[in-house]
């Protein structure tokens, strides 16, 4: 038997860009609340190049998503209405 496509495509991952903390934290409870996700989205602080300030940090939300259950236009979506953005390859 073959496999199917499903088992074939890689993880899915995705990145949503976040201005802060507190944004990047709700964004991600937002997601842990309304997706069957294998786990909770991760919180990554991630300094600009060559900014020392913690101020400068944007915050990213990263979302395993190997059943390509999240709607890539939804989570852009959310992102935005928290001024951020969902990072594309």
């Amino acid at each position: 038997m073959e496999p199917s496509a499903a088992q074939d495509a890689p993880p899915v991952r995705h990145v949503l860009v976040l201005p802060d903390r507190d944004s990047a934290e709700e964004v991600a409870e937002e997601l842990a609340d309304s997706l069957p996700l294998p786990e909770e989205p991760r919180l990554v602080r991630d300094a600009l190049a060559g900014e020392d300030d913690a101020e400068d940090a944007q915050w990213l939300v990263v979302l395993e998503d190997p059943e390509a259950v999240c709607s890539p236009a939804a989570l852009d979506e959310l992102a935005t209405r928290h001024e951020g953005w969902l990072e594309r390859d």
